[in-house]
């Protein structure tokens, strides 16, 4: 069975150099977001990406999104940052989300799924901002099989994953509800998946900013 640690803001760094050793010798660790629980690997590391793929039964074609701890960790990552997208983390980062950038050509097509762009998120939960500062970005995949329910509390994790995984850090029940909502601003906003943050606050804040949102 997989490691579990608290995560609290009292905890991070006391469990952190637990953290780093797991990710330097290519582990998986369940994480909790702002949504549900996340599969967190390093992004440069195949191995561990492979794991990652394996573990959650994940179409090949299927891109990985990223959390990042702040937006300075943004920059190795994408090729650009497009207008739209730098008014979109100017309003709605740390939230709940998910901005698709044309992908630094560097990043694995592990990650990329071969469509030349990622998809990065800076969540509003403090202690996960403040654990990625630390470790840097981080995949922040859904802690489930593809086609199964999300999980939001540590216990399930562990109940269905749990000999999958090296560790889970017990951050309590997530609130759950809709995902991230996911918007590709690579070129042209669009609207890729609706979540938990309104659509039509983003598209009323893209438009008076001269910005059409499509879907």
């Amino acid at each position: 069975m997989a490691l579990v640690l608290p995560f609290t803001d009292q905890t991070c760094n006391t469990i952190l150099p637990d953290v780093q050793r797991v990710l330097a010798a290519q582990g998986v660790i369940a994480i909790p977001t702002e949504t549900y629980y996340g599969l967190a690997v390093r992004p440069a590391q195949e191995a561990a990406l492979r794991r990652l793929i394996d573990l959650k039964g994940r179409p090949s074609d299927k891109p990985i999104l990223l959390l990042i701890g702040n937006q300075d960790q943004l920059v190795p990552l994408v090729a650009a940052i497009p207008p739209a997208a730098t008014i979109l983390m100017e309003l709605f980062w740390p939230g709940p989300l998910t901005i698709i950038f044309p992908a630094a050509p560097e990043l694995s097509p592990l990650l990329t799924a071969g469509t030349g762009t990622i998809g990065i998120r800076l969540s509003p939960l403090v202690p996960l901002r403040r654990l990625l500062e630390q470790t840097g970005p981080l995949t922040g995949t859904s802690a489930n099989r593809s086609s199964e329910p999300s999980l939001d509390h540590a216990g399930e994790v562990d109940r269905a994953l749990g000999a999958a995984v090296d560790m889970i850090l017990d951050g309590g029940c997530t609130p759950g509800g809709l995902p991230s909502t996911v918007i590709d601003a690579s070129d042209a906003p669009r609207l890729i998946r609706a979540g938990a943050l309104s659509v039509d606050v983003i598209r009323t804040a893209l438009m008076g900013q001269g910005y059409t949102l499509s879907s």
